[in-house]
C-alpha cells in the first residue's frame, strides 16, 4: 500500500502529529521535531504535500481535509499504542 510506504519513512508520521491540532511554520515544525534535519523535514513536508495530505497555508504547514482524515483514521492505533505503552516491559512480549 503506497501510504504505508509513505507513512514508514522517516519522520512522516512525527510531522503529521504536530500538525494535528494548527498550522506551523517550517522553523516551528523543526523546534517541535527535535533532531531532525531540514533536509529531511523539507523531503518530508515535500512528499506529503505531492500525496494531498499537508498543503502550505498563509499560516505555514497545515493538514488537509484528507490529512485531517487519514489522523481520525489512525486513531484506533494511537489508542492501542498508549494501553501497550502503559502495561510492563515483560507484559509486551509475546507469550511462548
Amino acid at each position: 500500500m503506497a501510504v504505508l510506504d509513505l507513512l514508514g519513512r522517516r519522520w512522516a508520521l512525527r510531522v503529521l502529529w504536530e500538525l494535528r491540532s494548527e498550522p506551523a511554520t517550517f522553523r516551528e515544525l523543526q523546534g517541535r521535531c527535535d533532531e531532525i534535519s531540514p533536509t529531511v523535514l523539507n523531503a518530508r513536508l515535500k512528499d506529503l504535500r505531492e500525496t494531498g495530505i499537508v498543503e502550505l497555508t498563509s499560516d505555514g504547514y497545515g493538514l488537509t481535509p484528507s490529512g485531517a482524515e487519514l489522523l481520525r483514521a489512525l486513531a484506533p492505533l494511537e489508542q492501542w499504542a498508549r494501553g501497550w505503552a502503559d502495561k510492563p516491559p515483560r507484559a509486551r512480549k509475546p507469550s511462548r
